[in-house]
C-alpha cells in the first residue's frame, strides 16, 4: 500500500519561509527510503548525517531515536512506526550543524494500491518556499 506523509519544514539555518509536501511512499519503505524521499524533495545535497526521533515536541528532551548508529533507520518500516502513540510526533533531523528539522505526519489522505506506470516515492503536492541548503552570496546580498 503506499501512504501518503506531510512533510513540514520547522526549521533550518537557511530557512527562507514556510514549506511543505506530501510524499507518497511504500508502507514497506525503511527511515532510510523516507530520508533519501525527503533528501529528492527538497534538493539538498545528501551531504550530511542524520536522524529520525519520535518525541512531543522537536525540541523535546525526551526522544526515541532511529540513526545509523543504533541501525533502525535501515530496518523500521513505516509500517512499523504509524500511527504514533498519541502526543507523539516523528522527526527527521538532517545536518547537526544547520540543523534541519522537519516534521514527518500521515496525511488525511487513505493508503492506496499503487498506481500504475507511477514511480514512488514521489512528492504527490508541495506549498510554500522550498529551502535552499547552500545559498550563494548573490542570495545573500539581495
Amino acid at each position: 500500500m503506499i501512504v501518503t506523509l506531510k512533510t513540514t519544514l520547522i526549521r533550518g539555518m537557511y530557512c527562507n519561509g514556510d514549506w511543505a509536501a506530501n510524499i507518497e511512499l511504500e508502507e514497506s519503505s525503511t527511515l532510510e527510503d523516507l530520508h533519501n524521499a525527503i533528501q529528492a524533495a527538497v534538493d539538498f545535497e545528501n551531504d550530511h548525517l542524520y536522524s529520525f526521533f519520535v518525541s512531543r515536541t522537536d525540541r523535546s528532551q525526551s526522544r526515541d531515536y532511529f540513526d545509523d548508529e543504533n541501525g533502525l533507520i535501515f530496518s523500521t518500516t513505516l509500517s512499523d512506526l504509524f500511527p504514533l502513540p498519541k502526543d507523539r510526533c516523528l522527526f527527521y533531523l538532517f545536518d547537526w550543524r544547520y540543523e534541519w528539522v522537519f516534521k514527518i505526519s500521515p496525511s488525511r489522505k487513505r493508503p492506496h494500491e499503487p498506481v500504475q506506470r507511477v514511480k514512488y516515492p514521489r512528492v504527490e503536492s508541495e506549498s510554500g518556499v522550498k529551502p535552499v541548503q547552500y545559498p550563494s552570496d548573490e542570495d545573500d546580498d539581495e
